[in-house]
Order: C-alpha cells, then structure tokens, then sequence
C-alpha cells in the first residue's frame, strides 16, 4: 500500500519559467561594467526594468553583483519541493497503511491522530497529505490497489423492477406515521432509537441494514429472501441480540417486508414507526450508511450468498472507523459506553 515508498518522491529541480538565466546574469554583469542604467540593461535582456533592479539589489548592489554568485544564490533560495511527511516518518507511515487497510477514509485517520496524538508527537498528518501520497505519486498502480479501500459512489438502491413504489400505506396494516413517533428521537439525546432499509442487490437479493441513530452503531441482517415471513423472523433474531434497554424503536422505510411489524414489536420491544413515502431523508442516518456499504457491495452485486458471519465482519468494519460526526470517536466507542 504505501509502505516501499511512503509518498511521492521530489522530482528532479527545474527553473521556474519565468526566472532569470546564467545567461541572463551575466549580460546583467556586464552592463554594470559598462556603467549602463538599470532600464537600459533590462531593454538588452528583455526584461522589465523592476526585475533587473530586485536582481541587483538582493546580490550586494551595482558594485558586488558577480552573475556567477548570484546565479548560485538564486538556486540556493529557490523553493525546494518536500519530502512527503510519510516518507520521513515510518512510525506514522505504517500507521496510515494500516488503517487504510482496514477502510477508514483519510479525514478518519487524520482526525483519529488529531485527537489521540500531541502536535509536534510526529503522529499527526492532514488528509490532504494522505490523498497527495496515494495519488500523486503513482498516478496508477496504487491508485488503483487503493479503490477498494476508498468509498465512493452511490449506494445499490431499488431499480425500476424491484420497487416498493406505488405501494400504499392502507396495504400495511396498522402502520404507525413517523409523524407519532416520540419527540425524544428526533434529538438523538436518547439511545436505542434505530433506522431500517432493505439494500438491494442484483436480482431479488437483499440484505437488511439497521443503524442507531445516536451512536452510528450498525447491525446487518442477511436475508433468503425479501417475503414478510423472512424478513420478519431474521431482523427480529438479530435485533434480539442487543441490549434490551437499546431496544426503543425502529424506524423503516415504507415497504412490504415489514407488513408484519407487530410481530417484531412483540419479538423485540421495537415500536416500529414507517416514514413517509418518497422520503430518504427522514431515515438519513440509514441512507448515509448504505452509502458507506457500497464500498463492499457495489452495484449488481449479488447479495444472496452472503453469509451472516460475513456481514458481521463487515459491521465491525463500520462500528470500529472513528466518525466525524462523533469527534471522531468509533460507533463501538460510543454504543459501549452506554452498557457501562
């Protein structure tokens, strides 16, 4: 990943355009022997008459300047390109590896070291300076290594033909408004409120992603398939496993699968509450994070192979990356400090 080079390597010096020549300089020299004025010198060179004055003034003047050192000065001066912070720092450099390998994003690993490490400890890095050492560098083969560990896109959603679209709300029977849901959940100052959704793959395949809204904290459920009976039965056994004090109420979008909430209600102690049609937005913290399982699910995946166990895995990966949203502590940081 980044551990042979560490970030890009300075590439050889060059003269910016635009900078005066040896040959220059010495044309410059020798109008001075000459006793010639500063504008006259500069009409001979085709130069303003300003830059040929600056020259002679940082060089010691009409008296001292010699073209030979102020060429040498003028290079001695000139910016010099930086080694990368991760090429001078293989403590921190393996660090930013490592993490990258466990998918967290840049900003993630730039603020975690932020907030667990000193200034001046030589453990802090800016994410731009991460994203300058995957890219810049390469332009190619690391970039490439790196998709997989970097998110992007869109999340897999519903097509035309595998929709609840149209699906009226007089089809589900008892369904509670997210108008009626307690005014404590909308703050996010009371845990154990969670968002729900269905996540699309290719196909009829699908799997169920529940988060909690005040900690981010993320279950997965893998389905056999998208009928009530199945969908019911396996969110109600993964829901179980968690803290019943964590267990207030769930949220989900308006579709079919969830027809027969008060099941899970009598399961789990969940209130089930259904947004309104056509509107994403009001289960946003779910929505943010199947945008995050893209990086593991990208469109036209197949999703009826995949093993609980393997979304377990998965899970972690997302509970166990510091947030921004939470100071850029970890979902699992938060949620466990709850059953303390």
């Amino acid at each position: 990943m980044l551990k042979s080079s560490g970030g890009y390597v300075p590439p050889p010096r060059r003269r910016r355009p635009g900078t005066l020549t040896a040959a220059e300089r010495e044309e410059i020299s020798r109008g001075l022997g000459q006793n010639k004025s500063m504008r006259a010198i500069a009409a001979e060179i085709g130069r303003p008459a300003s830059t040929v004055s600056r020259e002679i003034a940082r060089n010691k003047g009409r008296r001292k300047y010699r073209a030979v050192d102020a060429e040498d000065r003028a290079w001695r001066r000139a910016r010099r390109p930086k080694v990368c912070l991760l090429a001078r720092r293989p403590l921190l450099r393996g660090f930013v590896a490592d993490r990258l390998g466990e998918d967290w994003s840049p900003e993630q690993i730039a603020g975690h070291l932020a907030k667990h490490f000193e200034p001046g400890s030589g453990m802090r890095v800016s994410h731009e300076t991460i994203y300058k050492s995957l890219f810049v560098q390469t332009r190619g083969v690391l970039a490439k290594t790196l998709q997989k560990h970097l998110r992007s896109g869109r999340p897999i959603r519903r097509n035309v033909h595998n929709t609840t679209t149209g699906q009226w709300r007089s089809q589900i029977t008892d369904a509670v408004s997210i108008r009626e849901r307690p005014a404590e959940v909308a703050d996010r100052a009371v845990p154990g409120h969670w968002e729900g959704d269905l996540l699309l793959g290719r196909g009829t395949t699908q799997i169920a992603t529940v988060v909690e809204r005040t900690t981010r904290f993320t279950v997965l459920v893998a389905l056999q398939g998208r009928d009530m009976d199945t969908v019911t039965w396996a969110l109600s056994q993964q829901m179980c496993r968690l803290p019943e004090q964590l267990r207030r109420t769930l949220t989900w979008d308006r579709g079919m699968e969830l027809a027969r909430h008060k099941i899970v209600t009598a399961r789990t102690g969940l209130e089930v509450y259904f947004a309104d049609p056509a509107s994403p937005w009001q289960r946003g913290t779910n929505e943010n994070t199947n945008r995050l399982l893209r990086q593991y699910f990208p469109k036209g995946t197949s999703l009826g192979d995949v093993t609980q166990a393997q979304l377990d895995e998965i899970a972690h990966r997302l509970n166990t990356r510091p947030r921004k949203t939470l100071d850029f502590d970890t979902p699992a940081d938060r949620f466990e400090a709850l059953l303390r």
